[in-house]
């Protein structure tokens, strides 16, 4: 499958796993690689950057195909050295970085001068052009379906994607609301040239958590997700259970919240702690609503396999549409 994506990432198929905090380790990373997707490390996931810098080797050492490190620009009162990460990236020779969050305007020089290829993940048009201006070379596009943060302004991606597509003009990656084939081709027909995957790699046998999460997912459905942090002007889309419920009780009492309030609920070692003991009602986990379209653990490599020829016949009867020769069948 050829797409700008494909070309300017030396990938095989246009499928990129997400940049996922506490799951973006070397084995999913490597292994989506290793079959023929853009797997991501998650720099924030390492406590510094000399372990991002050790993780980078031990994923090089289970895959010799392209994998990029996702680095997230959060805002906080006490941030991460971003730059000492940037730099962490660059001395390991890394070739592909995704960003996320705040812009990464004041990285993208010393990315380019490494000849590192840079996607920056938007959950706006407007955000899009802000920066293909500032020269990143695609755009990952999320919806409102997407797992994490999906923006306050409510657009899925039936009209997201074609909107970002039209918009720019270096290539546009779906992300959100996509776990197979199906979505694959529809997301391809709306402009895209790559879709994004997050919530569906968890559900994957090298996802580096515990089996009670993953099947978990398989068992929810598309209603089995919900927004927290909505009162705060900080949106996420997590899984369904005790804690996400509570928040939300939280956040919708009379008189509102402070975060303080929910702070021991979503604190970050907390979802951590879930996500290795499977304690599934433990702590927050993020999921996007494509949760209603997984049904199994595959491991990356079936998984992959299988939506690159689910999506090649999909294209295909929607051609037969399109020439009249369709039978109609879904």
């Amino acid at each position: 499958m050829k797409t700008r994506v494909t070309e300017q990432l030396a990938i095989a198929y246009p499928i990129i796993q997400g940049g996922m905090q506490w799951v973006g380790l070397a084995e999913l990373a490597s292994a989506v690689s290793n079959a023929g997707g853009l797997g991501i490390l998650t720099g924030l996931t390492q406590p510094t950057p000399d372990d991002l810098r050790r993780e980078i080797e031990r994923c090089r050492s289970m895959t010799n195909k392209p994998f990029g490190v996702n680095l997230t620009i959060l805002p906080s009162a006490t941030p991460r050295p971003y730059a000492e990460y940037v730099q962490a990236i660059v001395d390991s020779g890394v070739r592909i970085v995704e960003t996320a969050g705040n812009s990464p305007k004041d990285f993208i020089k010393t990315f380019k001068d490494h000849g590192i290829t840079i996607i920056h993940k938007c959950t706006t048009v407007r955000h899009a052009l802000s920066a293909e201006r500032n020269g990143v070379d695609m755009v990952s596009i999320d919806g409102l379906e997407c797992a994490g943060h999906p923006g306050e302004d409510d657009v899925g991606g039936l009209v997201l994607i074609p909107a970002a597509a039209r918009a720019l003009k270096i290539p546009v990656i779906a992300s959100g609301g996509i776990a197979d084939g199906r979505g694959m081709a529809g997301a391809m027909a709306l402009g895209a040239e790559g879709i994004n995957m997050g919530t569906r790699f968890c559900a994957t046998k090298e996802a580096p958590i515990h089996d009670n999460i993953k099947q978990a997912l398989v068992k929810g459905t598309e209603r089995d997700t919900a927004l927290i942090f909505r009162t705060m002007k900080n949106t996420a889309r997590v899984f369904r259970n005790q804690i996400a419920h509570e928040v939300r009780e939280l956040e919708y009492r009379p008189g509102g919240c402070q975060f303080e309030d929910i702070k021991p609920l979503v604190i970050g070692t907390r979802g951590r702690a879930a996500l290795q003991s499977g304690e599934v009602d433990n702590g927050i986990v993020s999921a996007g609503q494509s949760i209603g379209l997984i049904d199994d653990i595959p491991t990356c490599a079936e998984l992959i396999e299988r939506m690159v020829a689910d999506c090649r016949q999909r294209l295909h009867i929607a051609s037969g549409w399109a020439e009249g020769a369709g039978n109609g069948r879904g």
